[in-house]
């Protein structure tokens, strides 16, 4: 893998944790106790708190603020100035430091430009949240998540394709990803791929 490459503009503070071959562009900021893992992309005006784990394979597109409480497991993309929250009920006169809520998005989510993710809240492995969505509730896996406030709207594939699905099902139903030809099963409200 490539070395890890960061622009002139950007701060580095020493004690941050940045794997090998991570690309980190113009006026990011990464602060001393963020833990990163290989071959991440951080985008212009990027803001990474101490209080952050990334895993493998993450882009983060420009224009996003990563705050303390926040981890993104492996292979998660980040668009142009979604938003992420620490304290839900947030007032300037008032301390909260000690009252943030953990937000985890898992393996191979989605978050659309300028959506919102509230904090507290855990986003599923290869979800896919719309542009502009609103998030205040927990996200199953492979969930396509649309609107304000974000409503389940239909299921995505590992690579990325809506699935021809119901949001639930009485019984197992089965639909193919139409890229890949991987099969998932829906079973109630929750889906799984198939094995290969």
């Amino acid at each position: 893998m490539a070395a890890t490459t960061i622009h002139a503009s950007a701060i580095v503070d020493e004690g941050a944790v940045l794997g090998e071959g991570c690309r980190v562009w113009h006026f990011v900021h990464i602060c001393a106790g963020a833990r990163i893992g290989r071959g991440c992309s951080f985008g212009q005006n990027v803001f990474v708190g101490n209080d952050v784990t990334i895993g493998d394979n993450v882009k983060v597109q420009n224009n996003v603020s990563i705050y303390d409480a926040v981890t993104l497991e492996d292979d998660v993309f980040c668009g142009p100035s979604m938003v992420f929250t620490n304290v839900y009920n947030p007032r300037a006169a008032v301390t909260r430091k000690d009252e943030y809520r953990r937000t985890r998005v898992k393996r191979g989510a989605t978050l659309g430009a300028n959506c919102t993710i509230v904090c507290g809240i855990t986003v599923g492995r290869f979800a896919f949240i719309g542009a502009g969505a609103v998030v205040n509730r927990d996200v199953p896996d492979f969930a396509l998540m649309l609107g304000v406030p974000a409503r389940h709207a239909g299921w995505m594939s590992r690579h990325g394709e809506r699935l021809a699905l119901p949001l639930q099902s009485d019984g197992p139903v089965e639909a193919a990803c139409p890229h890949t030809g991987d099969r998932y099963r829906l079973a109630g409200r929750h889906l799984e791929l198939l094995a290969r």
